[in-house]
């Protein structure tokens, strides 16, 4: 059985092809591995873009602390927003928790990952090494 195609073309193939039950107002992007996924995201469709300055894990997607820390409070409207919250991988849940409780003043709160467990995911599996990365 050949492995897995996780390549920059079948994340675009699946993201065309990712149903979304909800209409959103706006993606927001849980900096720094959230950024690429949020700008497809907008892309696809064709909503406000927003990045959530978070940092819990280095390079090595190891955790600097014992929680995900706030670098720059949010500066854009969330309260009352449909949100689609962006992030590479979602395995543990917490930053993405940290995330949502930051933006509790939204009307709804979905989630969104390249690889993991999400409301709307395009691959669920053990981790890999994201398509637009090298050397990884």
């Amino acid at each position: 059985m050949p492995p897995p195609d996780h390549s920059f073309d079948a994340l675009l193939r699946r993201l065309r092809n990712l149903q979304f039950a909800e209409h959103f107002d706006m993606v927001v992007a849980i900096a720094n591995g959230g950024l690429i996924p949020a700008a497809l995201l907008r892309e696809h469709l064709d909503i406000e873009m927003n990045v959530l300055r978070v940092n819990w894990r280095d390079t090595d997607n190891t955790p600097k602390g014992p929680q995900p820390v706030l670098l720059r409070e949010p500066d854009f409207a969330f309260a009352g927003k449909k949100i689609i919250l962006a992030d590479d991988r979602i395995k543990t849940g917490v930053t993405v928790a940290f995330a949502k409780k930051l933006l509790s003043a939204a009307a709804l709160i979905r989630t969104f990952a390249i690889n993991g467990d999400a409301d709307y995911a395009i691959w669920n599996e053990s981790c890999f090494p994201m398509p637009w990365r090298t050397g990884e």
